[in-house]
């Protein structure tokens, strides 16, 4: 059948994570009892290789001969072998990384043309199962928005024949129709607009153009116009407002006190009131009074954006810091792993756009309670544990491949949220300002598109965003979903970190909503877009698609004609495509022309107009009864600890990479057991390898649903006071506060009593602005969640961000018994003055050095302060008798915070207790031990988001003494270091980091593979940085995305090209190299032999491997580590025993071997770290051991100690990284490779 190759690949028992865990789920929450086994394979079929390709792929790239099984062309029929059969495979023109990965490694393999390839999952299902419950399995495991069920048979070829698309119609007769008419083509073309729109668009065409439009012009509008786009929900006019006595009033009278004061009296009376207006006038209002000075401005809007002083290597620079958040309700509702992917990826462009370097994410989701039976699952709907399991699994997928370190993670339950989930992500980004340059484009100016290609993935997004959800969506808005390929927006991160190259940049879009139609309509008033000159992903997309296709990872940039030149050379270098689609004219018109035909033309005025214009009434309604907080639901610490709403997140936040970037002050969860989590993130300025800073910057959020459900107006006060308040408790000054906001509402239709929450929520926010002098500078609206007769609830999210010094930071775990615990404010709400002097007094005692943690008190009260603090290193708590406190309740602005000694602060902060030895925590009569409160506080959700898996027992420590025998003949005071970067690769920057520091100058070699030309290319001058280097360190990351289903095998496919695999063997046995594997590094090396064997050489059963961790996720945290063996010289400046905490990150990171193997192993002395408890005891227990690897080994050497791989990031390390980490976290493994050359 042609010359198409297809092979199954099944892991082996004991190696079958996945499907062990897929049995679970349908037993379990499915209720599929009568399900006994589950086997799943991967499916691959291959064409344009020759068979010796083919066999030496199917070992090497499709399959592990240590883990997997695999058969050719058939799975054998065994006698009951299976019951049912369900083969799954990805819609066409959606994104396969799977499929896209295996074709490149088999172009890295042999430095030929790419092939194709198409992959697919197999499920096998054995037991009794009957067919209703088969369609529940069906239903499971096939999402329709992106997945299809997959035909058995083997195709002829996997090439596709895409249809010549036709010419762009011309809706001829448009300007001549009635409302009828109108009303109807609305409803042909599914257009997001409102009949104003489309007949202030047929007005348009009717007076000014004196023609019909293309098909073209009506999408690229009805995209530009919609509500992702152009916030036309919060720009409608409010014209009639309503509001009774009380403090909505009140605030309203306050709103337009501002109103006048921004924009004086005449001008204030003709503007009308908006939503937009509301939001925004905080921020107006305050720079007016001279309370913004840091902030910056311009006419090019990426992100949020404020200037820093920073100190860089003991000098001051000026720096940008911007911030942004972004949701993706509407995909992540209907596709949750690509929502969830590309809705970090998208925020991540926002600043990126702003030429800055992005450092760290923040996650804040809503859901339904996610153990909510799937049997109670609505209609139309996903589980909603499905939902939230996919929709992790998608955003930490994208944010831990990118290398972006997520330093929060928050999920938020309420009933509301089964109407459509909240997914919302928050991002840090900063740079030097002298590498920012903004200038408005002249005519002659060149746009150039870089990165990703453009398909039908995506298209819609912006308008179906704007849509109502309702039970069809997840069968007819497929198309509306990006796929994320986060190596490539990698490689944008890399391009846009390089100063020489952002200087070049006068203006920039990120291709988010709206695609072409949006990213680069808005880079100038006039342009001529060649939309023939835009590059796709396959043959068949039609113009319109082409307009508005919002396909990911692509950038526009507008750089001078003469600078075009090196910009694309540029993006060469970093494997990027860049290349010129369209030039900025003097016309102020947007024209597109496809195949010769121009299909688009139309005025800057009519696009700017955004519409036309839409008016609204506001009814605000009483406020329900306040909940009374004196008596909540949580009425012991029992309770609290055993509540949703206060249940431990551990499991959902390890699957994030909290540490890449060896820049995070504070690790997600802290203390010597990593249990307290920490309130805010904190990261260093990410300065360029070689620099030193102490600057940081750190962030919080603040929202609660039942309050905002009760109250939007003081739920929305409270949002932004505990985000600030959460600021302070991490040692920030309050007063250099920024905000931004994320609405999230339901559709508010024409319903003045709907449109009363958003408005009273934001009248709340605009106080508290005005009130801490703290400025919301940005923000994102989504007015769409809407289920049915569903809603979700009234949702207005403050993040809030400060400029802090890295060395002032405090976490929140308590550090020593003894010390006094104190609660510092707790005013009411909408107490400003009370709020800022408490902050004002504890930021004093910060810089005084008395404060060792703080807690800034959210719903669980006081209670839940002291219990999480207590959590990180089992520091309990014994209260006053007479202590007075909200306990059980919120208390807005408070902090909770351990003193170093006894402090008299009057009337603004009570003493309530004392930290104690015994790891008991004592309030009033109510007593409980840390180990069961925190037991009930990580069981709540353990189904949900798994903790815990594998066996517990101790395993025996390895100590060899023995030094390395091996002596360098080739001295030299400074070695070299190649570092090559793979597509995926994403730890170079922190490798390149610790070499320097410890006297080797790094090379990074850029490996690209656009072509096969610059493959070879790339082969050669890896080849050529190996001769001339002594170390060759591979770094970690997900090269390839950790595809086809296995990792390491992008690097390990390129590394057996003859001349690299010659270079390194010549490294090693004739010029006394060195080389160094870390995480993803490590897993390359022992895929191609290099450890244990010190040779590149083929695989067989019985060599070891690193295989997927037994928890079956991804796993972050710091371990502990023990230094096992010395025979090598990695380890010249170490001892048998040392110990060591370094951060891991990683899902294949379980080293496997055959006993025989793991014992000459150990004979022989190459077992080099092992992972241990605190007290250098070795375990299988997941807490010290945390992917179940054998003998607990977490390193091994070659034979002669010249090759070390390693899962730990040892690189990721410095004085102010990991704060709230105890332990030696130095481990000086580069230091030593130094020492062996001097």
């Amino acid at each position: 059948m042609g010359n198409v190759f297809r092979c199954y690949v099944e892991k082996r028992p004991g190696f079958a994570v996945e499907a062990q865990h897929l049995l679970g789920e349908l037993r379990g929450p499915l209720g599929l009892t009568g399900l006994t086994g589950v086997r799943l394979l991967r499916r691959y079929d291959v064409e344009g290789v020759s068979r010796a390709v083919y066999e030496a792929a199917r070992t090497t790239v499709l399959s592990e001969p240590q883990v997997d099984d695999v058969w050719d062309e058939a799975v054998p029929e065994q006698d009951g072998a299976w019951d049912r059969l369900l083969a799954v495979e990805a819609l066409p023109g959606q994104y396969d990384q799977r499929a896209d990965s295996c074709a490149q490694c088999i172009q890295m393999m042999t430095g030929g043309e790419r092939p194709l390839v198409a992959a697919a999952t197999v499920y096998l299902l054995t037991g009794s199962l009957t067919d209703g419950e088969f369609e529940q399995i069906r239903g499971y495991l096939v999402n329709p928005v992106e997945s299809r069920e997959a035909a058995l048979d083997k195709p002829d070829t996997l090439r596709r024949q895409y249809p010549e698309p036709a010419s762009v119609p011309v809706l001829e007769g448009f300007t001549a129709l009635d409302r009828a008419g109108l009303e109807g083509l609305l409803e042909q073309y599914g257009l997001a607009m409102d009949l104003g729109d489309l007949a202030f668009l047929q007005a348009y065409f009717r007076e000014e153009e004196r023609r019909d439009p293309t098909l073209t012009e009506v999408r690229l509008v009805d995209t530009y116009w919609s509500d992702h786009c152009r916030h036309t929900t919060f720009s409608t006019h409010l014209d009639q407002v309503e509001i009774g006595a009380g403090p909505v009033r009140q605030a309203y009278e306050r709103y337009l006190a501002a109103r006048v004061e921004v924009y004086g009296q005449e001008k204030a009376a003709r503007r009308p009131q908006t939503l937009m207006d509301i939001a925004t006038i905080g921020a107006k209002t305050l720079k007016k009074r001279g309370k913004l000075p840091e902030l910056d401005e311009s006419e090019e809007i990426n992100a949020c954006s404020i200037h820093v002083p920073a100190q860089v290597d003991g000098q001051e620079q000026d720096w940008l810091l911007m911030f942004k958040n972004e949701t993706h309700n509407h995909p992540t509702e209907i596709e949750p792993f690509g929502g969830a992917a590309t809705c970090i990826g998208g925020c991540i462009r926002d600043p990126l756009s702003g030429r800055v370097y992005v450092h760290q994410a923040m996650r804040v989701t809503g859901c339904g309670d996610p153990r909510t039976p799937f049997d109670q699952t609505l209609p139309g709907k996903l589980p909603q544990r499905k939902l939230a399991q996919t929709a992790a699994a998608g955003y930490s997928s994208y944010g831990n491949q990118i290398g972006l370190a997520t330093g929060h993670v928050a999920e938020v339950y309420h009933e509301g949220y089964v109407a459509k989930h909240l997914e919302c992500g928050a991002v840090v980004g900063a740079a030097p300002a002298r590498n920012v340059r903004r200038e408005r484009p002249a005519p002659g100016d060149v746009v150039i598109l870089l990165g990703g290609r453009t398909g039908r993935d995506g298209i819609g997004g912006a308008t179906g965003s704007s849509k109502s959800h309702n039970q069809n969506s997840l069968t007819t808005m497929a198309s509306e979903v990006q796929k994320g390929n986060a190596p490539e927006e990698r490689k944008l991160q890399r391009l846009f970190r390089d100063g020489n190259v952002t200087r070049l940049i006068k203006r920039c879009n990120d291709f988010g909503a709206g695609g072409v139609s949006v990213a680069i309509g808005e880079l100038a008033d006039g342009l001529e877009i060649d939309l023939d000159a835009v590059r796709k992903k396959y043959d068949g997309l039609d113009g319109t698609e082409l307009a508005i296709s919002e396909s990911q990872e692509r950038m526009a940039v507008v750089v001078a004609p003469e600078d075009e030149a090196a910009f694309l050379a540029a993006a060469a270098r970093e494997n990027l495509e860049a290349y010129r689609v369209a030039v900025v004219t003097a016309s102020p018109r947007m024209v597109m022309r496809w195949r010769g035909e121009t299909i688009a033309d139309l005025s800057r005025a009519f696009l700017d107009t955004n519409g036309a214009v839409k008016h609204a009434g506001v009814c605000v309604s009483a406020p329900k009864p306040e909940p009374d907080r004196k008596a909540p639901a949580e009425r012991s610490l029992r309770d609290v600890a055993a509540s949703l709403k206060c249940a431990s997140r551990r499991g959902l936040t390890e699957r994030f990479d909290g540490s890449i970037g060896a820049g995070s002050v504070l690790m997600p969860f802290g203390g010597k057991y990593q249990r307290t989590p920490a309130q805010a993130m904190a990261a260093l300025f990410p300065v360029l390898p070689g620099q030193t800073t102490d600057q940081a910057s750190v962030m919080a959020w603040g929202f609660d649903p039942d309050w905002m459900s009760a109250d939007p107006y003081t739920g929305a006060i409270g949002s932004v006071v505990t985000s600030v308040a959460k600021l302070v408790a991490a040692g920030a000054d309050y007063r250099k506060a920024y905000l931004t906001f994320q609405e999230y509402f339901e559709k508010l239709r024409q319903d003045p009593a709907r449109w009363g929450k958003p408005f009273q929520a934001l009248l709340g926010a605009l106080d508290a602005q005005l009130g801490l002098d703290c400025a919301a500078i940005g923000g994102k609206d989504s007015m769409s969640g809407s289920f049915l007769d569903q809603d979700v609830p009234p949702t207005l999210i403050s993040f809030a961000i400060a400029p802090a010094k890295a060395g002032e930071v405090l976490s929140p775990e308590f550090k020593e018994p003894g010390h006094p615990v104190y609660r510092f404010g707790g005013a009411a709400a909408g107490d400003y003055p009370a709020h800022r002097a408490a902050w004002e007094a504890f930021y004093a005692l910060c810089r005084a050095g008395k404060v060792r943690a703080a807690w800034a008190v959210e719903a669980g009260g006081v209670a839940e302060a002291v219990m999480k603090m207590s959590f990180g290193n089992s520091i309990g708590f014994q209260a006053d008798v007479d202590a007075a406190a909200p306990w059980y309740g919120p208390c807005s602005g408070a902090i909770v915070f351990e003193l170093e000694g006894e402090e008299f602060l009057p009337g603004m902060a009570w003493r309530i207790g004392t930290t104690t030895q015994e790891p008991v925590i004592t309030i009033g009569e109510d007593t409980a031990s840390i180990a069961e409160l925190l037991e009930r506080n990580e069981g709540v959700l353990e189904q949900v988001y798994p903790t815990q898996a594998g066996k517990t027992e101790k395993v025996e420590a390895i100590s060899c003494g023995e030094r390395a025998p091996i002596v360098c003949q080739s001295r030299t005071a400074r070695p070299r270091a190649v570092i090559p970067v793979f597509p995926g690769t994403n730890c170079e920057y922190d490798t390149a980091q610790a070499c320097l520091r410890a006297g080797i100058q790094p090379e990074i070699v850029v490996v690209r593979n656009l072509s096969t030309d610059l493959l070879a290319q790339s082969a050669q001058a890896l080849e050529e940085a190996i001769r001339r280097s002594q170390m060759v360190v591979l770094p970690g990351g997900f090269s390839g995305g950790d595809e086809p289903d296995g990792s390491g095998k992008f690097i390990a496919s390129f590394l057996r090209n003859p001349r690299l695999t010659d270079a390194i063997h010549d490294l090693l046995r004739d010029r006394d190299g060195l080389m160094l594997g870390i995480c993803n590094g490590f897993q390359a090396l022992i895929k191609l032999g290099l450890v244990p064997y010190g040779e590149i050489r083929p695989m067989d059963d019985q060599c070891p491997t690193l295989t997927y961790n037994l928890i079956g996720r991804h796993q972050s945290r710091y371990v502990t580590t023990r230094v096992a063996s010395v025979r090598s010289p990695w380890m010249l400046k170490s001892q048998v025993g040392d110990l060591h905490a370094i951060p891991i990150s990683h899902g294949e990171g379980r080293f496997v071997a055959p006993k025989a193997v793991v014992n000459q192993l150990i004979a022989a002395g190459q077992v080099a770290t092992q992972y241990v408890d605190g007290a250098g005891v070795p375990s299988l227990d997941i807490d010290v051991n945390p992917n179940g690897s054998i003998m607990s080994i977490e390193g091994i050497f070659s034979p002669d100690g010249r090759v070390f791989g390693k899962m730990g990031h040892s690189e990721r390390y410095g004085d102010f990284v990991g704060r709230n980490i105890p332990g030696d976290k130095h481990q000086p493994l580069f230091e030593s490779g130094a020492e062996y050359f001097k």
